[in-house]
């Protein structure tokens, strides 16, 4: 797969069709995002899974006038779905995507419901056709009420608010977050009010949580955020038949924005 993917990379280079390709590479045994460009394409990494969809808004955001190109997982490619989607935060028409097809193992372990590139110039990597399932949902609704209400207080009664889950999602990008206010989460209180700091959050990015289990990796607590997340995807889908990062030209069904109304006036 890194053959092709340097051969793929050295003639979008060298053909001037893209100014740098977004991906990753290792260095001195460390994973880090990288720009690759010409005759820079010796150590490409592909694991372990990054949300690169971040990295590619910063570098518009910085170069308005360069094109790039990113080596991107379905997640990644769902991700710039929904930011192009939010005013334009990336312009992916100026994007070239290297779709990476995830392995059966990688599908298995975030039970992700769509593991392979929908919109890439080019896929490497074979197509998993397998049927997934988070089983911690099917649990959690087999519960009686109460019993829920006990499992999420017990879980987010771990919390320490770091930001860890807000930091580590491609799609949290407001300029100004209401989590950061004492309003509605008061600060130096830890855990949070129960349930006040992680139903804010649900409710700010439900209709475009779009499953990449980035939230969960980062928990220092081990809050199972994906099965949160997973449920309330499963709502939006019943409820609006929206599959965040699918369709580029369908509406979102729910956005929550500080953009046009700001929580606190200037001055």
């Amino acid at each position: 797969m890194k053959d092709k993917l340097r051969k793929i990379i050295d003639e979008w280079l060298e053909t001037k069709k893209v100014d740098g390709v977004v991906g990753l590479t290792e260095e001195k045994e460390n994973i880090k995002p990288h720009l690759f460009q010409k005759g820079d394409t010796s150590f490409i990494a592909l694991t372990p899974k990054y949300p690169l969809a971040s990295v590619m808004m910063l570098l518009q955001e910085h170069y308005p006038e360069k094109r790039f190109g990113i080596i991107a997982r379905e997640c990644d490619i769902r991700a710039m779905v929904e930011l192009h989607k939010r005013e334009k935060k990336i312009d992916i028409e100026r994007v070239d995507i290297i779709g990476i097809a995830c392995t059966k193992k990688e599908v298995e372990e975030c039970a992700c419901d769509f593991p392979y590139p929908h919109m890439a110039e080019v896929i490497v990597g074979e197509k998993i056709e397998i049927e997934t399932k988070n089983l911690s949902v099917d649990r959690l609704l087999n519960m009686e009420l109460n019993e829920r209400l006990f499992f999420w207080k017990y879980q987010f009664d771990k919390c320490m608010k770091c930001y860890g889950c807000r930091n580590a999602c491609p799609l949290c990008i407001c300029s100004e977050c209401v989590l950061e206010d004492d309003l509605w989460v008061k600060g130096g209180r830890i855990p949070p009010p129960f349930p006040l700091f992680h139903l804010i959050r649900a409710v700010h990015t439900s209709g475009r949580c779009i499953g990449c289990g980035e939230c969960e990796k980062a928990c220092p607590m081990d809050i199972p955020l994906t099965t949160l997340y997973t449920l309330l995807r499963n709502n939006v889908k019943e409820l609006f038949d929206y599959n965040a990062g699918i369709e580029l030209d369908k509406e979102i069904p729910l956005l929550t924005t500080l953009d046009e109304t700001p929580m606190k006036e200037e001055g």
